[in-house]
């Protein structure tokens, strides 16, 4: 995590390197339970991701890793709305067979059964 990003932080912040070292960065306090501060990293990754017009894929991935850290935080009503976005995204750029989509939908459903709805 912070070491994979320390390497990186001094490149441009178009630097493929670098965005995935951010990515790295806010799974890796997730997964350690450090959620406050993986939650400032995947709001900056998105934000970064949005300002770069990266693709609608990559704008996804960030999204769908935010919702899930706003689950874990207990706001799953703002994990529900993010997983929407991120199911009708896939979906449209995919269809509904593509095992993308259909992770997206198991997610929304687990929100949705969370928030009994």
């Amino acid at each position: 995590g912070w070491a994979c990003w320390k390497t990186y932080l001094g490149r441009p912040e178009t630097d493929q390197f670098r965005s995935n070292a951010m990515g790295l960065l806010g799974m890796g306090l997730a997964s350690a339970g450090h959620l406050a501060d993986a939650l400032t990293v995947q709001e900056a990754e998105l934000a970064m991701t949005r300002r770069l017009g990266e693709s609608e894929d990559a704008i996804l991935v960030v999204q769908g890793n935010l919702a899930s850290t706003y689950s874990m935080l207990g706001n799953i009503e703002k994990a529900l709305s993010m997983e929407r976005d991120v199911y009708s995204g896939r979906l449209k750029l995919h269809g509904e067979e593509d095992s993308n989509t259909l992770r997206a939908a198991g997610n929304y459903a687990v929100s949705l059964h969370d928030l009994q709805r």
